[in-house]
Protein backbone atom coordinates (compact mmCIF):
# COMPACT_ATOMS: atom_id res chain seq x y z
CA UNK A 1 0.00 0.00 0.00
CA UNK A 2 1.09 3.26 -0.29
CA UNK A 3 3.02 5.22 2.48
CA UNK A 4 1.42 6.63 5.45
CA UNK A 5 0.32 10.12 4.85
CA UNK A 6 1.06 12.65 7.60
CA UNK A 7 -1.60 14.98 8.35
CA UNK A 8 -1.98 17.90 11.13
CA UNK A 9 -5.78 19.00 9.68
CA UNK A 10 -8.59 18.83 12.48
CA UNK A 11 -11.15 16.60 13.26
CA UNK A 12 -13.32 19.07 11.96
CA UNK A 13 -11.87 20.19 8.76
CA UNK A 14 -12.53 23.86 7.28
CA UNK A 15 -14.61 22.60 4.63
CA UNK A 16 -17.25 21.49 7.60
CA UNK A 17 -16.77 24.74 9.55
CA UNK A 18 -17.52 26.73 6.78
CA UNK A 19 -20.60 24.83 5.97
CA UNK A 20 -21.43 25.31 9.45
CA UNK A 21 -21.06 28.91 9.75
CA UNK A 22 -23.99 29.56 7.37
CA UNK A 23 -26.05 27.41 9.52
CA UNK A 24 -24.91 29.41 12.68
CA UNK A 25 -25.21 33.05 11.24
CA UNK A 26 -28.50 32.13 10.36
CA UNK A 27 -29.65 30.58 13.77
CA UNK A 28 -28.14 33.91 15.45
CA UNK A 29 -29.84 36.18 13.15
CA UNK A 30 -33.54 34.36 13.81
CA UNK A 31 -32.61 34.12 17.47
CA UNK A 32 -32.38 38.24 17.44
CA UNK A 33 -35.91 38.45 15.00
CA UNK A 34 -32.99 40.21 12.44
CA UNK A 35 -33.97 40.42 8.78
CA UNK A 36 -30.80 40.05 6.20
CA UNK A 37 -30.87 43.55 5.98
CA UNK A 38 -30.62 44.31 9.86
CA UNK A 39 -27.30 41.97 10.05
CA UNK A 40 -26.13 43.95 7.25
CA UNK A 41 -26.52 47.35 8.61
CA UNK A 42 -25.31 46.08 12.15
CA UNK A 43 -22.58 44.60 10.44
CA UNK A 44 -21.21 46.40 7.32
CA UNK A 45 -21.46 43.19 5.56
CA UNK A 46 -23.66 43.55 2.24
CA UNK A 47 -26.93 41.79 2.33
CA UNK A 48 -26.32 39.89 -0.83
CA UNK A 49 -23.06 38.34 1.09
CA UNK A 50 -24.94 37.31 3.88
CA UNK A 51 -27.84 35.75 1.83
CA UNK A 52 -24.76 33.37 0.27
CA UNK A 53 -23.31 32.95 3.54
CA UNK A 54 -25.92 31.34 4.92
CA UNK A 55 -26.84 29.44 1.74
CA UNK A 56 -23.21 27.97 2.44
CA UNK A 57 -22.48 29.44 -1.66
CA UNK A 58 -19.85 31.52 0.10
CA UNK A 59 -16.47 31.06 1.51
CA UNK A 60 -16.41 34.64 3.41
CA UNK A 61 -12.81 36.17 4.62
CA UNK A 62 -11.57 37.21 8.13
CA UNK A 63 -12.29 39.88 7.55
CA UNK A 64 -16.54 39.45 6.84
CA UNK A 65 -16.65 36.62 9.84
CA UNK A 66 -15.32 39.07 11.92
CA UNK A 67 -17.93 42.06 10.98
CA UNK A 68 -20.54 39.18 11.48
CA UNK A 69 -19.31 38.22 14.87
CA UNK A 70 -19.13 41.23 16.06
CA UNK A 71 -22.82 42.06 15.06
CA UNK A 72 -23.64 39.50 16.96
CA UNK A 73 -21.60 40.73 20.38
CA UNK A 74 -19.36 37.55 19.92
CA UNK A 75 -15.25 37.41 19.10
CA UNK A 76 -14.13 35.30 15.67
CA UNK A 77 -12.68 32.87 17.99
CA UNK A 78 -16.50 32.26 19.45
CA UNK A 79 -18.01 32.27 16.57
CA UNK A 80 -15.86 29.69 14.67
CA UNK A 81 -16.01 27.46 17.69
CA UNK A 82 -19.48 27.38 17.82
CA UNK A 83 -19.72 26.71 14.08
CA UNK A 84 -17.36 23.79 14.43
CA UNK A 85 -19.10 22.54 17.43
CA UNK A 86 -22.73 22.64 15.94
CA UNK A 87 -21.01 20.56 12.69
CA UNK A 88 -21.71 16.66 12.83
CA UNK A 89 -19.51 14.02 14.09
CA UNK A 90 -19.82 11.69 11.98
CA UNK A 91 -18.23 11.60 8.65
CA UNK A 92 -19.25 9.81 5.58
CA UNK A 93 -17.40 8.97 2.22
CA UNK A 94 -20.04 8.58 -0.21
CA UNK A 95 -19.80 5.77 -2.91
CA UNK A 96 -19.45 8.17 -5.78
CA UNK A 97 -16.90 10.13 -4.06
CA UNK A 98 -13.85 10.60 -6.85
CA UNK A 99 -11.78 12.57 -4.49
CA UNK A 100 -11.35 9.39 -2.29
CA UNK A 101 -9.88 7.40 -5.36
CA UNK A 102 -5.95 7.36 -4.41
CA UNK A 103 -5.03 5.71 -7.07
CA UNK A 104 -6.70 4.58 -10.25
CA UNK A 105 -4.27 2.76 -13.39
CA UNK A 106 -3.92 -0.38 -15.73
CA UNK A 107 -2.96 -2.12 -12.37
CA UNK A 108 -5.57 -1.27 -9.74
CA UNK A 109 -7.65 0.86 -8.26
CA UNK A 110 -7.22 2.36 -4.73
CA UNK A 111 -10.54 3.93 -2.92
CA UNK A 112 -9.85 5.00 0.56
CA UNK A 113 -12.67 4.34 2.81
CA UNK A 114 -11.23 6.49 5.81
CA UNK A 115 -11.65 9.93 5.98
CA UNK A 116 -8.10 11.43 4.61
CA UNK A 117 -8.13 14.54 6.89
CA UNK A 118 -7.43 12.31 9.78
CA UNK A 119 -4.31 11.59 11.19
CA UNK A 120 -5.10 7.89 11.89
CA UNK A 121 -2.94 4.46 12.96
CA UNK A 122 -5.19 2.71 10.55
CA UNK A 123 -6.36 2.92 6.91
CA UNK A 124 -9.05 1.20 5.10
CA UNK A 125 -9.44 0.54 1.59
CA UNK A 126 -11.02 -0.79 -1.19
CA UNK A 127 -9.07 -2.18 -3.70
CA UNK A 128 -10.00 -3.50 -7.28
CA UNK A 129 -7.30 -5.21 -9.18
CA UNK A 130 -7.79 -5.71 -12.65
CA UNK A 131 -7.31 -8.78 -14.70
CA UNK A 132 -3.50 -9.63 -14.07
CA UNK A 133 -2.91 -6.46 -12.37
CA UNK A 134 -1.04 -6.40 -9.12
CA UNK A 135 -0.38 -4.40 -6.40
CA UNK A 136 3.46 -3.82 -4.89
CA UNK A 137 4.31 -2.37 -2.23
CA UNK A 138 8.13 -1.19 -0.46
CA UNK A 139 8.29 -2.03 3.18
CA UNK A 140 5.88 0.52 5.61
CA UNK A 141 6.97 1.82 8.89
CA UNK A 142 8.29 -1.02 11.23
CA UNK A 143 5.67 -3.44 13.02
CA UNK A 144 3.12 -2.33 10.14
CA UNK A 145 0.28 -5.12 9.09
CA UNK A 146 -2.16 -4.97 6.58
CA UNK A 147 -5.44 -7.50 7.01
CA UNK A 148 -7.43 -8.32 4.08
CA UNK A 149 -10.77 -9.59 2.83
CA UNK A 150 -11.42 -10.63 -0.69
CA UNK A 151 -15.05 -9.59 -2.00
CA UNK A 152 -14.69 -10.76 -5.09
CA UNK A 153 -12.45 -13.33 -7.31
CA UNK A 154 -9.21 -14.80 -6.10
CA UNK A 155 -5.63 -13.26 -5.06
CA UNK A 156 -2.32 -14.13 -4.09
CA UNK A 157 -0.99 -12.56 -1.01
CA UNK A 158 3.33 -12.02 -0.77
CA UNK A 159 4.81 -10.98 2.55
CA UNK A 160 8.48 -11.44 2.18
CA UNK A 161 9.61 -14.72 1.42
CA UNK A 162 5.75 -15.81 1.91
CA UNK A 163 2.87 -16.55 0.01
CA UNK A 164 -1.03 -17.45 -0.36
CA UNK A 165 -4.23 -17.58 -2.28
CA UNK A 166 -6.79 -16.54 -0.76
CA UNK A 167 -10.50 -16.63 -2.78
CA UNK A 168 -14.31 -15.42 -2.07
CA UNK A 169 -14.28 -14.84 1.20
CA UNK A 170 -11.08 -16.03 2.62
CA UNK A 171 -9.08 -13.08 5.23
CA UNK A 172 -5.76 -12.90 5.95
CA UNK A 173 -3.26 -10.84 7.47
CA UNK A 174 0.50 -10.58 7.38
CA UNK A 175 3.54 -8.23 7.50
CA UNK A 176 3.82 -5.16 5.62
CA UNK A 177 7.25 -3.90 6.88
CA UNK A 178 8.74 -6.27 4.39
CA UNK A 179 8.35 -5.99 0.37
CA UNK A 180 4.75 -6.85 -0.05
CA UNK A 181 2.28 -7.88 -2.74
CA UNK A 182 -1.45 -8.09 -3.68
CA UNK A 183 -1.59 -10.30 -7.31
CA UNK A 184 -5.19 -10.93 -9.16
CA UNK A 185 -5.16 -14.48 -9.68
CA UNK A 186 -8.72 -14.13 -11.27
CA UNK A 187 -9.65 -14.42 -14.94
CA UNK A 188 -11.61 -11.11 -13.92
CA UNK A 189 -11.39 -8.32 -11.74
CA UNK A 190 -10.37 -9.29 -8.07
CA UNK A 191 -12.06 -7.34 -4.93
CA UNK A 192 -10.83 -6.96 -1.79
CA UNK A 193 -11.10 -4.50 1.53
CA UNK A 194 -7.91 -3.94 2.80
CA UNK A 195 -6.96 -2.49 6.65
CA UNK A 196 -3.36 -1.50 6.99
CA UNK A 197 -2.55 -0.95 10.86
CA UNK A 198 0.55 1.46 11.82
CA UNK A 199 2.10 0.44 14.83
Amino acid sequence: MPAKRKSSIPESSPEAINENLGKRVKKLRADRGWSLEELANASGVSRSMLSEIEREKANPTLTVTFRIARAFGLTLQELIESAEASASKIQVIRANDRAQVYRSDKQCEIRTLSPLNLEKDVEFYELTLKPGGALRSQPHFEGTREFLTVEEGSVRIESGEDHDDLTKGDSGTYRADVPHAIVNTAKGAAVVFLVVIYR
